[in-house]
């Protein structure tokens, strides 16, 4: 589909697309959601952790939420989405990402923005274990990319996923990592770097011989870790080939269910590549907003429920 026409003017303050960005990361709380966890075992012998909230009235419809690095199913961006869906007859399974629940994984390997083989099982487990007729797809930033990669890998998928929303998406993770380098971004990725290398740290202590000293030592930028790390512990060649193979641009043509992708002008993060105006053009399962305000998963609106927010959920709506 043609770009989409975005209704998004918020008030001046969060036209900052900075202080946009902050604000719902850092300051903005949700209250009144209440999370019951389920633990996934995987085929491999790793688990994810999933946090599930209900609808207020019985239903058959689920969304899945999928948080971004270094996120988890607690952040406001996730559970402010799921008290809005779940005042509007959605139960909402938020997905934790290895490492990202709170404890440790067991495996070397963690989590990335193309591992959408745990997202499989995630959706083979509901399938299989609950009723839905109808599931729907939610990500922010990284998990944006993977939902993409997802729906577009493959030749089919199941019946039963109706939709997607993927917010602030880093669609080009090359052009993506080039931006979160520049001096613009740098307390940004520094915040990122030191919650990163603090995970691995832990995980050094179950894998002295895979991650040395050394290696921490050596990681001075983010592109650093996935060279050092993300890299090895997936099966990449380096960081270059990791952003090759799992950016989500490249899957976008083959994608076969609506999906909307909302990614704001203003976005520190993304560069000119993470704008999809092509390939939207060129797929009528695609639908690409471009908000001139909003920073980085930002999007304040009022009553404490965000434009992108309200904007998935109409968008499930008529889908």
């Amino acid at each position: 589909m043609p770009e989409v026409s975005a209704n998004y003017s918020p008030s001046i303050f969060f036209k900052s697309g900075h202080l946009s960005t902050i604000y719902c990361g850092l300051v903005r709380r949700v209250n009144g959601v209440t999370q019951k966890r389920e633990r996934l075992r995987l085929a491999d012998g790793d688990f994810l952790d999933l946090d599930w909230s209900q609808s207020t009235t019985p239903t058959r419809k689920l969304v899945v939420l999928l948080h971004g690095l270094e996120g988890d199913g607690q952040r406001p961006y996730i559970t402010g989405s799921a008290k809005l869906f779940n005042q509007n007859g959605f139960d909402a399974c938020a997905v934790n990402f290895r490492g990202c629940s709170g404890e440790p994984n067991r495996l070397y390997r963690s989590y990335h923005s193309g591992a959408t083989e745990d997202l499989e099982e995630v959706i083979t487990h509901i399938l299989n274990t609950y009723s839905y007729s109808e599931i729907y797809l939610n990500g922010f930033s990284l998990g944006g990319n993977l939902l993409l990669k997802y729906l577009g890998e493959r030749n089919t998928v199941p019946k039963e996923i109706k939709g997607a929303a993927a917010i602030s998406v880093p669609c080009s993770l090359r052009n993506s990592c080039e931006q979160l380098l520049t001096p613009k971004n740098v307390l940004y990725a520094q915040r990122f770097k030191k919650h990163l290398i603090a995970k691995l740290r832990q995980k050094q202590h179950l894998f002295p011989m895979l991650i040395t000293d050394s290696d921490i030592k050596n990681i001075k930028t983010l592109k650093d870790f996935d060279d050092i790390y993300t890299s090895r512990a997936h099966h990449f060649k380096d960081a270059l080939d990791y952003y090759t193979q799992c950016s989500s641009l490249q899957f976008l043509p083959d994608i076969t269910v609506p999906s909307l992708i909302i990614n704001a002008k203003n976005d520190s993060f993304l560069g000119e590549e993470c704008y999809p105006i092509f390939e939207a053009g060129q797929n009528e399962n695609l639908f690409l907003e471009i908000p001139k305000y909003g920073g980085h998963v930002g999007f304040w609106g009022k009553n404490n429920c965000t434009y992108t927010e309200k904007r998935s959920l109409d968008f499930f709506n008529s889908h």
